[in-house]
């Protein structure tokens, strides 16, 4: 019996079906696939300036410092992207721009723009006809992923690439590029990419995809282009590859907001996979789906199946990913080896000499094409995410009979080819038809030193192996509860009920303790020498400006999250047990104060994802309970005290229900940590019989605390407020 979508084909003559596999197929007089970014950027640039009505860009990132064309479009507008768009804006009355990036998450915050809603809103000599916006609309540690630019509703570019810095490139890729250019302004990695630009129904198709995404991040439609004499900002200097031909735009969408996902992505590339005869190419940055590996491990079983050439990139990019990501790859490879009785899969990548660690090429494209019949390109990965996970939107091709489609198809992929291989596409097209279409054995006919493409054995160690967790976690298709992918990660054994949180409190304080008398009878005094400086410090304390001084360290420790325990320990080495425990008092409420402040600038909306939802959860009920029950929240370690502070500030809570709840929350731990540390240090100092029993008297009441605490709350796995 024939696979579904054989099926389908069979039936209607088409593999794109609306509703199946894509959302729409709508009619373009023109399509043309840009190679890099250097001719994507420029052509770009040429429409926009070009515009009339609306432009509209939707991204992962977004930096208004670069320059799409590094030595100048001499086209009379700034250099710069943001003063670029700006400038454009304020030439056409009628105009109006709208940038939608995703609202990243802090593990990006080093990598991104500063402030671009300041430099793209409040700035703007624009005004509201050029709008800027960060999407939060999505699962929590999900993405906006989708890379789309729509000019007029008449031209509309789809791809891989994002406008911003790190992606500029030729297709030669060299090894030092002084006008390829990270965030900081220092030389980047080599990047490899794709874009498509079609005109017609299509882009008009792909402005209504961003005007759904905008009203869903807005709570507002943009302003959908007026009526009025046709335009047509086509990009100067691209000439189509097809023209007068159905586009099909499918989707990824978690359905954060409506309920209903769309995974049309997924059922795309499954189908492709399962129609093809003779080749499958792909070309993608990640290569660790479930489904994916699957089917291509059931093709490749087949004694009749498809070729199969993956071409990804080397190594992952920074020691985290190539432990997860690199992981999932390596596991999905050895699954295709083991299928693979036929000989025809080949795991690839673009070899360039004079590249090395961590200067490696990034293979950055998202490209599949199945025989001469189907294409698709966009921004949907071959991972998990990209299926049902993140938000994606790919364009697809599909010949249907027609040779000229069929040419524009084989011509992309021997142009793909051609790159790797530094070779002409007609050398790559003449090179597959003499070895009866093998796209395997063109590759290797067409090898030469130098730039080549490479086999990746992507080999990982049995622990690295066995210490991550499956797909669901590291990788996940679909949306999951923070807290049950932690239960899903930890052991069993390992979970924590709150009580042991009250008891590792105490633990860490004896440990202190047990610390100090090691640098007091230990050669650890020698090679830790603090005495000099807490001796310096105590001097400090002597003098006016010791207020001061502490006032300042707490302040600024609360902007950079620096762990209140280990300021209050020091305040009481420092001033002793009195005035350090009025010192470490007065510290944490400025500390708390900050943090608070800080989260109510910051936002509750750019704030939440950093929390997490149990701590969401319980600073809404704190909100309706008020001082007490932050005071309780104090004193049951849920979360950091800075994560709690600054979650304060961007939620509900009233200002005088947080600092009297901090106010009762803080003392008990305080005074016992500034007491705890003073008789420690006595007895380390004066070991005798009165200041350890007064340490064991101290030891107890912690212990007899956390005791208490398990009693009460060690059979629950979850604090009383959070409790429905």
């Amino acid at each position: 019996m024939a696979p579904p979508d054989n099926e389908a084909r069979a039936t209607t003559g088409k593999l794109l079906i609306p509703g199946r596999n894509c959302w729409r197929v709508e009619r373009a007089h023109r399509l043309a696939f840009l190679i890099d970014a250097a001719p994507y950027f420029a052509a770009v640039r040429s429409a926009i300036a070009q515009a009339k009505r609306s432009v509209y860009i939707l991204g992962w990132d977004f930096d208004s410092r670069i320059r799409l064309v590094p030595d100048g479009a001499n086209d009379g507008f700034p250099e710069e992207l943001g003063p670029f768009l700006q400038e454009v804006v304020k030439r056409e009355r009628d105009l109006r721009m709208y940038v939608l990036s995703w609202d990243f998450v802090m593990l990006f915050a080093g990598d991104r723009e500063f402030l671009p809603l300041y430099k793209l809103g409040w700035k703007t000599h624009a005004g509201p006809r050029l709008a800027f916006r960060l999407d939060d609309k999505h699962p929590v540690s999900g993405s906006h992923h989708q890379k789309v630019v729509v000019v007029d509703d008449a031209v509309a570019f789809c791809g891989g690439l994002d406008l911003t810095h790190g992606r500029w490139d030729t297709p030669e890729h060299l090894p030092v590029q002084p006008r390829r250019l990270n965030a900081k302004g220092e030389l980047s990695r080599p990047n490899h990419d794709l874009q498509a630009v079609v005109d017609g129904d299509a882009a008009r198709a792909l402005g209504d995809l961003f005007r759904d995404r905008w009203e869903r991040a807005a709570g507002r439609p943009p302003r959908k282009p007026e009526p009025g004499p046709p335009s047509d900002p086509w990009p100067a200097g691209v000439t189509p590859e097809v023209t007068d031909l159905d586009v099909a735009i499918a989707r990824t969408d978690p359905g954060f907001i409506s309920g209903k996902p769309v995974e049309e992505i997924r059922q795309l590339y499954v189908d492709a996979i399962t129609s093809a005869e003779h080749t499958l190419y792909l070309e993608n940055q990640y290569f660790s789906s479930s489904v994916l590996g699957a089917t291509l491990e059931a093709r490749l079983r087949e004694a009749d199946g498809p070729e199969v050439v993956v071409v990804s990139r080397l190594t992952e990019e920074g020691w985290l990913e190539e432990r997860t990501m690199g992981v999932l790859r390596a596991r999905l490879h050895r699954r295709l080896q083991r299928a693979d009785a036929h000989g025809r899969y080949r795991l690839l990548y673009p070899y360039i000499p004079g590249l090395v660690k961590p200067n490696l090429l990034n293979v950055h494209s998202k490209v599949l094409i199945a025989d001469d019949e189907l294409c698709s390109v966009g921004s949907a990965n071959f991972n998990n995410r990209s299926m049902g996970f993140d938000t994606e939107c790919n364009i697809a091709i599909e010949a249907r009979g027609e040779e000229r489609i069929r040419r524009a198809i084989a011509g992309l992929r021997n142009r793909l080819l051609a790159e790797h291989l530094v070779t002409d596409p007609a050398a790559v097209a003449a090179e597959t038809a003499r070895n009866s279409g093998s796209i395997v054995q063109a590759i290797e006919a067409l090898k030469r030193p130098g730039r080549t493409l490479m086999p990746i054995d992507p080999a990982v160690s049995p622990e690295e192996d066995a210490l991550l967790p499956a797909h669901a976690f590291i990788d996940p298709e679909r949306p999951i509860d923070p807290e049950a992918m932690v239960y899903d990660f930890v052991p069993p054994e390992a979970h924590r009920p709150l009580a042991d949180r009250v008891a590792g409190y105490a633990a860490v304080l004896i440990l202190l303790a047990a610390l100090g008398a090691a640098w007091r009878w230990t050669p650890l005094r020698e090679w830790i020498a603090i005495g000099a400086q807490v001796s310096a410090a105590r001097d400090m304390a002597e003098s006016a400006w010791a207020p001061l001084v502490v006032a300042l360290v707490y302040g600024v420790s609360a902007l950079i999250a620096f762990p209140i325990s280990m300021l209050v320990v020091a305040t009481g080495v420092v001033f002793g047990p009195l005035a350090g425990g009025f010192y470490a008092f007065g510290g944490a409420m400025l500390n708390a104060g900050v943090a608070y402040s800080l989260g109510w600038l910051v936002g509750r909306h750019n704030v939440r994802r950093l929390a997490g939802l149990t701590l969401n959860r319980i600073t809404r009920r704190l909100a309706r309970r008020g001082a007490l029950a932050v005071a309780l929240i104090r004193l049951l370690p849920i979360a950091s005290y800075w994560k709690v502070n600054i979650v304060s500030g961007a939620s509900y809570i009233r200002v005088r229900d947080f600092l009297i709840g901090t106010a009762l929350g803080i003392v008990p731990p305080t005074a016992l940590t500034v007491i705890f540390v003073d008789r420690a240090e006595a007895a380390i100092e004066d070991p005798g019989a009165v200041t350890f029993a007064l340490l064991a008297g101290i030891t107890a009441i912690l212990v007899g605390g956390a005791l208490l605490v398990w009693r009460r709350f060690g059979r629950d796995e979850t604090p009383p407020l959070e409790r429905k």
